[in-house]
C-alpha cells in the first residue's frame, strides 16, 4: 500500500535571533508562511513481506546531499511514529525532490511532517493501525525531531518562537504571488548561526544596529557603548513589539474577512506590502550569509528591480523570494530574473485552509 502527499515549502516574514540558549540553540521570533512550492512524499509498508521490518529511503531525483541513512529526518519521524502506534512492517519512503536542499525553505522538516502522514494514512489502509495518534503526539513528536517541523501541522501564517518549534496560528494573510529564487548554493543554517554569534560578540551599537561585518562600526566611546548596549532579551521583547504591531495594526490582516482567494493588487495586498516595509520586518541571517554570499544580495536587488514590494532571504538561505501585488506582475518578473541566468518561479502563499486542502493524498 502506498500513500502519496504533498510536503509543502515555507517562508519567513522576518527572522529575529536572539541569544544562544543553555542547550545550544538560539531564542528566535519569526512569522512562517507557507506557500504552494512542493516535494512529493510517498511512503508503503509492506506486511509479512518475509524482508522483515526497517525503513527504506529513497530520492527519486538521487540528490547526493538527501541522507539516505538514520539522518533523514523521514527516516527519524517514521521511527518514533511506529514507536508510539506499536506498528510493524517494512517502511519505504520515496521522496521526490522539487525544493532545493538546504534552501531556507524547510524541505527536510516538510518531508517528515508529510512522512508522518502518509505513514498514518498507509498503517490504516493495511489495517496494521491499533490506534492513531493524537495532536500532542504529533507535536510532541515533531518537535523532537527537528525546530520547524510544527509549522507544518499547523500551515498558513504562524507565529514561531522558541527555536522556532513554539509555534502558533495567526490570522491567515490573504494568498498573495510570491517569486522564489533558488540559487545552486547551499548554506549550512549551523555555520550561519556560528556567524551570528560571532558577529555578535561585541553586542549591538548604540543606536540598536548590529555591528558591521569586518568590526566596521560607528567610533564610539567605549564606556558609552558598555553603558547603552542592549541586552538580547531587549532586542528579542523590541522584535515582539514590532511583529505585535504589525500584525495588529495593519487592516489588510485584521478587520477583514479571509477567504483564500488570491489577492489582485487590491488596497489589502498593497496595504500588506507596504506595512512590510514600513514596520522594517527583516531577516537577521541577511546579516552574516550576504558578506559570505555576495550573490544572494544581489538577487535580493534583483528581485527589488523587478518589482518586488518586499524581499528576503527564507530562512538562512539561500532561497530568496518577492512578495508582488498580482500574479500578472509576479509572472512578469520571474520571467524578467529567468532571462538573467537566475532559476525564479512564480508561485503563491498558501492559506491554513489551502494548505491542508492541497496537502491531502494525491496518488498511490
Amino acid at each position: 500500500m502506498t500513500v502519496a502527499v504533498r510536503s509543502f515549502a515555507k517562508i519567513n516574514l522576518g527572522l529575529y535571533i536572539g541569544a544562544a540558549r543553555a542547550d545550544g540553540y538560539h531564542h528566535l521570533r519569526t512569522v512562517y508562511q507557507t506557500i504552494a512550492l512542493h516535494d512529493v512524499i510517498r511512503v508503503s509498508i509492506e506486511r509479512n513481506s518475509g524482508r522483515g521490518s526497517g525503513i527504506e529511503i529513497l530520492c527519486t531525483n538521487k540528490d547526493p546531499r538527501v541522507p539516505l541513512d538514520s539522518s533523514n529526518t523521514c527516516y527519524r519521524i517514521a521511527e518514533r511514529v511506529l514507536d508510539e502506534l506499536g506498528a510493524q512492517g517494512r517502511v519505504r519512503i520515496e521522496i521526490e525532490k522539487r525544493l532545493p536542499v538546504q534552501g531556507g525553505l524547510g524541505a527536510a522538516s516538510s518531508n517528515a511532517v508529510a512522512t508522518m502522514f502518509a505513514l498514518e494514512l498507509a498503517l490504516r489502509k493495511t489495517r496494521a493501525l491499533k490506534k492513531k495518534l493524537s495532536p500532542a503526539a504529533r507535536l510532541r513528536i515533531a518537535a523532537e525531531v527537528g525546530s520547524d517541523l510544527p509549522l507544518f501541522l499547523v500551515g498558513g501564517t504562524a507565529l514561531g518562537v522558541g527555536r522556532g518549534e513554539e509555534v502558533y496560528p495567526l490570522v491567515d494573510l490573504p494568498s498573495l504571488p510570491v517569486v522564489v529564487v533558488t540559487p545552486g548554493i547551499g548554506v549550512s543554517t549551523p555555520k550561519a548561526f556560528a556567524d551570528w554569534d560571532a558577529l555578535m560578540k561585541d553586542g549591538p551599537c548604540v543606536d540598536g544596529a548590529s555591528p558591521r561585518p569586518g568590526g566596521a562600526e560607528p567610533r564610539l566611546h567605549t564606556t558609552t557603548r558598555q553603558l547603552t548596549r542592549p541586552r538580547a532579551s531587549d532586542r528579542l521583547l523590541e522584535a515582539g513589539c514590532a511583529l505585535s504591531a504589525w500584525l495588529s495594526g495593519s487592516p489588510s490582516i485584521i478587520g477583514s474577512p479571509n477567504t483564500g482567494a488570491p489577492a489582485r493588487g487590491g488596497s489589502r495586498a498593497g496595504n500588506l506590502l507596504l506595512d512590510l516595509v514600513r514596520t522594517g520586518i527583516e531577516n537577521d541571517f541577511e546579516k552574516v550569509v550576504f558578506p559570505q554570499y555576495p550573490e544572494l544580495r544581489d538577487i535580493k536587488g534583483a528581485l527589488e528591480r523587478a518589482g518586488s514590494r518586499y524581499a528576503s532571504l527564507s530562512g538562512s538561505g539561500s532561497t530568496l523570494y518577492g512578495l508582488f501585488r498580482s500574479p500578472a506582475d509576479a509572472a512578469k518578473a520571474a520571467s524578467r530574473l529567468r532571462k538573467q541566468g537566475l532559476k525564479a518561479v512564480a508561485t503563491s502563499t498558501l492559506t491554513r485552509q489551502q494548505y491542508w486542502k492541497k496537502s491531502l493524498v494525491v496518488g498511490r
